[in-house]
C-alpha cells in the first residue's frame, strides 16, 4: 500500500522522514498478515469477539436530549439550526 495514497486519503501531509517510518511500519503489518496466513482455522468460526457476548444492547428507550440551541453552543457557525461547514469538493 502506498503511503501516499493512504496520507491523501487521509488529507494530512508527511514530511519525507515521516513517510519512510510509515512505509517500514506498514510493510511490518502487511509482513505480520503473512506469519497470520500460515495457521490452521479450519472448523474455527469467525468471531466478532475474544468471548461470547450476549445481550449487549441497553432497551430502546426515549430519553430526553439536547435542544437545538445546547446541541450548537459550541459549534464555530451555526444558520438554521445546522452546524455550517466549509464545502468539500473533490475533482
Amino acid at each position: 500500500m502506498d503511503v501516499d495514497y493512504v496520507a491523501k486519503l487521509a488529507r494530512i501531509d508527511l514530511t519525507e522522514e515521516e513517510k519512510s517510518m510509515y512505509q517500514r511500519q506498514l510493510g511490518d503489518v502487511l509482513k505480520y498478515f503473512e506469519k497470520l496466513q500460515e495457521l490452521d482455522v479450519e472448523g474455527v468460526e469467525p468471531t466478532a469477539h475474544a468471548f461470547p457476548r450476549y445481550n449487549v444492547w441497553d432497551e430502546d428507550e426515549a430519553k430526553p436530549g439536547f435542544s437545538a440551541e445546547q446541541a450548537l453552543q459550541n459549534a464555530p457557525q451555526s444558520r438554521q439550526d445546522q452546524v455550517v461547514v466549509p464545502k468539500v469538493i473533490e475533482e
